[in-house]
Parts: C-alpha cells; sequence; structure tokens
C-alpha cells in the first residue's frame, strides 16, 4: 500500500456509533390478496393463495405460488381461546383453532402473574383483564415486508363487512378502515410484553374501543372478531350467490352458526380475505453505523512510503529542496490492534496533504 503510517484512534473522541431508520411503503390491494390470480379450474380458486395439508393456516403470495417470481406476503389464520363461549368440542377444527389462539398469545403476550397464558386485549392494560378479545384472526407479515418493524402509526387496513356477494356494495356502512394513527414512537405503545411494542387499532377515524392491535417488532395484526357484530355474512364455504344473513365470529348472539365453528380455518380465511378492501403500511430498516474519524494533523501524513514517491532520493512533487513536503490521500485503511488491516475505505479523488494544513476522513461502517 501507498501508506504505512498509523495514527491511534481515540475511542472517547474519534470513534461515535449511530442508528438510521430507514421507511419504505408497502401498498397491498385487495386484487393481490384475492382476485388478480383467481382460476376457475382450480379446486381453491386463487393461484397465488397455498392452504396445507395441517389446515392451521393459509399462506398469500404475490404472484402464483409455483412461480419462481412469488413473493410471501403474509399468513392468515383465525382462532378463540379455550374460554370463550365459541370453543366447543363439536366445532370443526376446535382444538387447532384454540391451539393458534394460545400459541400467539403467548408468543406475542406472554403470561400472567398467576402464569397462565395472557388474552389480548383491545387497551394497552394487560394487568386488568378487560376489554378481552377471546376470538379475533391474524395476518403475519412476512419479513420480506415488514424488515425489522412495522413503522408506527402507518398501518391501514380497510374490510368490507357486507355480505360474500356485496361486500363493499352496502355503502359506507359495509366497510371499516382500521388505523393505529394514535401510536407513535413516543406514546400510544405498549413495549412491555414478548412481542415487543404493539398499538392498537381503531375505525377511522376512531371508535370507542380498539377492534384489535398490530405488533410493530413482530409484524403481527390481531383483529378481533367483533368487527362483523353488525350482523354481516362473512362465512359462506363458496363464493356463489347471496348467504343468508349472520354474525360470523359472534354467532350465539344472532343463534345461528359461525363459520369458526362449523367450518375449516381455511374457508373461514378465504371469507376474511376476500373482504381486505386494502392493506397498507410502512416498514422499516433500521441501519446501525460506527463512525471512525480519521485525522491528519499538520504535522503528519506529508509523506509517503510508496517506493514511487521518490526517484535517484528525491521526491517526486518537489522540484526545490527547500520546497515543504507534501503527499496525496487516497486510501484509509483502518487496522485492529496488532496492526491487521480490517476494512479499506477509498477516496473518490487524491487530497493534497502537507505541512499547511489539516484533514479529518470520515468513515462510517454500516451493518
Amino acid at each position: 500500500m501507498a501508506v504505512k503510517n498509523f495514527e491511534t484512534l481515540d475511542t472517547s473522541t474519534d470513534v461515535t456509533t449511530t442508528r438510521t431508520l430507514l421507511h419504505e411503503a408497502i401498498p397491498l390491494t385487495g386484487t393481490i390478496v384475492s382476485g388478480t390470480y383467481f382460476e376457475t379450474y382450480l379446486p381453491t380458486g386463487d393461484t397465488n393463495i397455498k392452504n396445507y395439508s395441517h389446515g392451521m393456516f393459509q399462506s398469500v403470495y404475490d404472484y402464483p405460488y409455483l412461480s419462481s417470481s412469488a413473493n410471501h406476503i403474509f399468513d392468515l389464520s383465525l382462532g378463540y381461546a379455550s374460554t370463550s363461549g365459541m370453543s366447543s368440542s363439536a366445532n370443526e377444527q376446535n382444538a387447532k383453532k384454540i391451539n393458534i389462539y394460545t400459541n400467539m398469545a403467548q408468543t406475542l403476550l406472554g403470561y400472567d402473574v398467576s402464569g397462565n397464558v395472557d388474552t389480548f386485549e383491545s387497551d394497552l392494560d394487560l394487568t386488568d383483564n378487560d376489554s378481552q378479545m377471546k376470538e379475533v384472526f391474524f395476518v403475519n407479515f412476512s419479513r420480506l415486508l415488514t424488515k425489522d418493524q412495522v413503522k408506527k402509526g402507518s398501518f391501514s387496513l380497510t374490510l368490507g363487512t357486507g355480505s360474500w356477494a356485496l361486500p363493499y356494495g352496502g355503502g359506507p356502512g359495509y366497510g371499516v378502515t382500521l388505523t393505529d394513527l394514535s401510536a407513535s414512537d413516543t406514546a400510544g405503545t405498549n413495549p412491555n410484553i414478548n412481542g415487543g411494542e404493539y398499538g392498537l387499532l381503531y375505525n377511522s377515524p376512531a371508535t370507542a374501543s380498539a377492534l384489535g392491535a398490530v405488533f410493530y417488532q413482530a409484524g403481527v395484526a390481531v383483529i378481533t372478531a367483533s368487527i362483523f357484530a353488525s350482523g354481516a355474512e362473512v362465512g359462506a364455504s363458496t363464493p356463489l350467490g347471496q348467504q343468508d344473513q349472520f354474525n360470523l365470529f359472534h354467532a350465539v348472539a344472532y343463534g345461528t352458526t359461525g363459520s369458526w365453528t362449523s367450518l375449516p380455518i381455511s374457508q373461514s380465511c378465504d371469507a376474511i380475505r376476500r373482504r381486505i378492501y386494502n392493506l397498507s403500511f410502512n416498514n422499516t430498516t433500521e441501519l446501525n453505523s460506527t463512525v471512525y474519524f480519521c485525522r491528519a494533523s499538520s504535522t503528519k501524513f506529508n509523506y509517503s512510503s510508496n517506493p514511487t514517491y521518490t526517484t535517484g532520493s528525491k521526491i517526486r512533487v518537489k522540484n526545490v529542496a527547500s520546497d515543504t513536503p507534501m503527499s496525496y490521500i487516497t486510501t484509509v485503511g483502518l487496522y485492529n490492534s496488532n496492526n491487521e488491516l480490517l476494512a479499506v475505505a477509498k477516496l473518490s479523488e487524491p487530497l493534497k496533504k502537507d505541512p499547511s494544513n489539516e484533514i479529518t476522513l470520515r468513515v462510517r461502517l454500516d451493518y
């Protein structure tokens, strides 16, 4: 290398760390989630929807999932607590629906003071056991979309709550938009849980109580079943024809059988997915950096040990012996305590250095 001069960095003044948050807008329209890749000759219809033999959730892709170009968007599932009034051994996949709820609650919330798995609530206080959400559905976003976390205050989900045939055809009263506008980097979140921070989802602009929550670091949205409590019919096993109006999740209140009790999880997920009109949020990429301030004082780095720096025992850049020495800085190397080269930074152009000036080069390592 051209330079063999070393300068020790003072960790108290020459080294610092920074954190930069980069955000990217993620818009997901209902046509991508359901409709763009619908094929009538397939049993499930949607070529970008993958169901599994275990039947506990379904995966949504932005392209037919058998294609090498497909990207995983999110997983969709649902469940209810073992203490829910909907729980019954006679229900379709009853044990799996309870297991899904318990697993998600254990992962995202943890345990209460009694050692029991906590219950999702529509408030930020998990210690009072009020406003419980015992019947919910889950939207688990892929890391490809959320990166390090969902940006607080950016989440929006519009759902149609009308009939299967006309989920948005009933006018303004048949659709809700859930947002976390009450959350920010400094307020409106609960950070004291297993799954990181979460913010509440309200019907835009606001409802008296929250209808769900979004877990920012985990990349999971939890939506309460009561969002369809207006009598919306969303539990048909087939998208063809108009079905009798009934409440999907709070079936007991309407005296009818809801799809969460009579249908498998995959078909109930179809009913929910086909009501997603719009879904959007901003993701966050956390960029951590270490900045090194490499200082060349007026008395240092004015010479070079490069063999081409001299010719005939004379410095090439000096025409007169009395001229001041000078060098051109082109590269910065970072070494460990054993003088082993760890990183190299190249300058865009050589910088002239002589005893009349000082240079400070800012080197940033991102990770």
